[in-house]
């Protein structure tokens, strides 16, 4: 069944019967698919399509669950590589364009963590009144839903899922179709093991070093750094991320850590100017979910041991922005913490906040939505130009999580420990499975949490040195403007290397023998814009395009003539190491839609406008050529 949401949704983008006829079915499966040129349906769902994508847009769901499973993907951009990587939402307000914000934070995070792969998101429609019973049969659903696209997008955990979650996914659909599995699949479970909060650890610590360097600079000019043991943090949000950010600040530095002023979740904020004690609050975290109010009932109202008079708690969780700290780590999924207009109900007004030296951003803050960016700027204006507060943007920062779920690609699993085909889906199997070549997947698991651990440190700190030196080298320059810049020229960078073999499609081909109408019939089955004719040997001696067609009609060619008399011999190809951008501009110098790729003679393949504006950046190349 349809969740009523996203029908409605649906009915505003298409009328009815023309969405029923788009609608692709697989069993129960249904799937509503929207590309790069499908601008104004696009419009209709909240997403913009510019220079980066998005490539895909799906809305799918379960037709004959009653537990109304649907949701959405999107995989917005692919020029880093193939997969795109990105978690997998649950909540009940999921929309395509909150996914769209998403996925296009993971194509700039996964550009600024040099990963090779492109960025996406999906989203579960969480289910009304949804029991702990009935989860796990609606993860499954959406794992199923998720498979179609296992070639092009890889899921995670988010928001609402987990690392068990995952272990469904991988049960459902495979080993490597699942990142931040468990450690008996061999995966390096991001919730676990803390990898977006080692992110944001290794980016302050890194600042820390780097903001002398920002002296020359006019809102600077007086900047003096704390000692070590009186650099306070402010976490907002004690969960996933903000917990483990506590853990790893005193696992990275055990005598001389910053001290944790004060944190809040959805509850309220706890403070104490000496600080808290983390570790007891993050093992509050682990077992219940929640920290400060609890803390605040069990432990100062009615624990039996003392506890320092000057630790408060409000349950005005957003008043912690109010307090000063060294730095502050926005840690939430609110995405919107800081504004100057507070029409836009964020976290705190600008002209409220605390005094802070360091921003450093542990959420997903991004949105690709023009308005958005703009509010973001004048924040920055404020926060970073007058009151001289750097800000290091959160897909430079909290890449931590990905890195650590792309090293179970990028070391990727031995055939010997892929799940048996003719056990997928089976849970009980699988677990017995897994049990016996449980010592196998240990070693694995342990071999990519290295690896995924040291290209953090590595990439992250390079992020922050880049961007500080992209703020000193322009003081007009906001940490927004060059945190973008420092991904997307990475995205160009790699798309540059890409070539025509790389997106090209399959070519249709008729032999020279054949008639006019056998090229029209190809044309409109093939659905592309030229055909192919080629010798007995297989040898490409000419094209019949659309246009050839249409004028063979108006001289009233009898349709059936022979190829002959219509085909172009002189035809414009390349072949498949071409790159992309000269593509491009041999179809804009010799003004045709499409043309062959050939190589020896023979024909490997087509590339079109069309294809061209699916599955590449060309525009973005100009720009930046």
């Amino acid at each position: 069944m349809i969740p009523l949401k996203m029908k409605a949704l649906l009915q505003k983008v298409l009328p009815d019967k023309v969405w029923q006829n788009r609608l692709i079915k697989d069993g129960p499966l249904r799937f509503m698919e929207f590309g790069p040129l499908d601008v104004d349906r696009l419009q209709r769902l909240g997403i913009r399509v510019d220079r980066l994508g998005p490539r895909l847009v799906v809305c799918m769901w379960d037709e004959d669950s009653p537990l109304e499973i649907g949701g959405f993907l999107v995989v917005d951009n692919l020029a880093m590589g193939q997969p795109a990587m990105g978690g997998t939402r649950m909540l009940p307000d999921i929309t395509p364009d909150i996914i769209h914000n998403l996925a296009r934070g993971m194509t700039l995070k996964n550009a600024a963590a040099a990963l090779p792969f492109g960025g996406g998101k999906s989203g579960i429609v969480r289910p009304e009144d949804l029991t702990p019973a009935d989860r796990p049969a609606v993860i499954t659903g959406f794992g199923r839903l998720l498979k179609r696209y296992r070639k092009i997008y890889i899921p995670g955990p988010d928001v609402g899922t987990n690392d068990a979650d995952m272990k469904i996914f991988a049960i459902e659909n495979g080993l490597n179709n699942a990142v931040s599995k468990p450690a008996d699949m061999g995966g390096n479970r991001i919730d676990e093991l803390g990898g977006a909060a080692n992110g944001v650890v290794v980016a302050f610590k890194t600042l820390v070093k780097q903001l002398p360097r920002l002296k020359n600079l006019p809102q600077f000019r007086h900047l003096t750094l704390p000692s070590l043991k009186d650099q306070t943090i402010l976490i907002q949000g004690f969960g996933a991320v903000g917990a483990h950010v506590a853990r790893i600040f005193h696992e990275y530095d055990p005598h001389t850590p910053p001290v944790i002023k004060g944190i809040s979740d959805a509850h309220g904020f706890l403070m104490n100017e000496n600080g808290l004690p983390w570790q007891q609050l993050f093992d509050l975290w682990k077992q219940f979910g929640e920290v400060t109010r609890r803390y605040f009932h069990d432990t100062i109202l009615h624990g039996t041991q003392n506890t320092d008079p000057r630790t408060i708690y409000s349950s005005c969780a957003d008043n912690l922005l109010r307090e000063s700290g060294f730095c502050l780590i926005p840690a939430s999924p609110v995405s919107n913490y800081l504004d100057v207009d507070a029409s836009s109900n964020p976290s705190m007004t600008v002209d409220r906040m605390g005094h802070w030296q360091l921003i450093v951003e542990g959420a997903n803050t991004y949105s690709p939505d023009p308005a958005k960016k703009a509010a973001r700027r004048h924040m920055e204006r404020h926060v970073y130009r007058d009151k001289g507060v750097l800000i290091a943007k959160d897909f430079l920062v909290n890449s931590g999580g990905v890195i650590y779920a792309a090293h179970e690609r990028m070391i990727p699993t031995p055939d010997d420990l892929l799940i048996p085909k003719d056990i997928l889906g089976h849970s009980k199997k699988i677990d017995a499975w897994l049990h016996k070549n449980q010592e196998a997947f240990a070693q694995l698991a342990e071999i990519r949490r290295k690896a995924a651990v040291e290209k953090l440190e590595t990439v992250i700190r390079n992020n922050m040195e880049e961007l500080i030196d992209g703020l000193c080298k322009d003081a007009d320059s906001l940490p927004c403007d060059v945190a973008e810049t420092i991904s997307i020229r990475r995205i160009a960078s790699m798309e540059k290397t890409r070539t025509a073999k790389d997106v090209m499609e399959d070519a249709p081909t008729i032999g020279v023998d054949r008639q006019v109408a056998d090229a029209a019939r190809l044309l409109v089955k093939s659905r592309v814009s030229i055909v192919n004719v080629v010798s007995e040997t297989g040898k490409l001696i000419g094209i019949v395009t659309n246009w050839d067609i249409t004028r063979a009609m108006a001289s009233h060619l009898p349709m059936d003539a022979p190829l002959t008399r219509v085909m172009t011999t002189d035809v414009i190809a390349t072949g498949p190491d071409t790159p992309i951008l000269d593509c491009v501009r041999m179809l804009e110098n010799h003004e045709i839609s499409a043309m062959p790729i050939v190589k020896k003679d023979r024909v490997a393949g087509i590339v079109s406008g069309d294809i061209l504006a699916k599955k590449t950046l060309f525009r973005l190349l100009q720009t930046m050529d």
